[in-house]
């Protein structure tokens, strides 16, 4: 699973942004898909292992168990701060902040909206974003960086059109 999500995302990502060689660049995808699937294939065998174990020892399986599992998961296999586990972490947590929010309105301790939330929540979130791009860049994550420096920086210099075909940023004298 972890081959299928990342492969295609370190493809796209390592071609669009990162600069070398045809090989160091393939080289930097294969990394990126083994960090990534080795990653998940030890934490999926660290957490069901941990719940077999606690459900062992208790005698049934109980909520608790599958939050004490996964922390112990995490941490030991998510806890260094490196870039694929930086994007990984990004990813479940705007996931759980979702998942909160629905479970706030589904137990009652958040009245149901009388109209989508969704558009102001996109509209915060974008606000957020280039707020910080703009003016405080340093504290957004690397790739987030780039993506934003291409899309509001880079696309400020047209040269022709394979500036907006193939990528915006000349390093050779045209």
């Amino acid at each position: 699973y972890g081959a299928k999500i990342r492969a295609p995302h370190a493809l796209v990502m390592t071609f669009l942004f990162k600069s070398g060689s045809l090989r160091e660049k393939l080289k930097s995808i294969a990394q990126a898909t083994y960090a990534h699937s080795r990653n998940l294939a030890y934490f999926v065998s660290t957490y069901k292992g941990l719940m077999a174990l606690q459900s062992r020892l208790q005698g049934k399986k109980i909520p608790f168990h599958s939050f004490f599992a996964a922390c112990i998961g995490g941490w030991l296999v998510f806890g260094e701060n490196n870039p694929i586990n930086s994007q990984i972490i990004m990813y479940l947590l705007s996931r759980i902040l979702f998942g909160l929010s629905r479970l706030a309105v589904e137990k009652g301790y958040v009245p149901q909206p009388k109209q989508d939330p969704f558009p102001l929540v996109a509209g915060l979130i974008w606000g957020t974003v280039l707020w910080l791009f703009e003016y405080h860049r340093q504290t957004l994550q690397p790739s987030l960086q780039s993506s934003m420096t291409y899309l509001y920086d880079d696309s400020n210099v047209w040269h022709d059109i394979s500036d907006f075909l193939i990528y915006n940023k000349r390093t050779d004298s045209k």
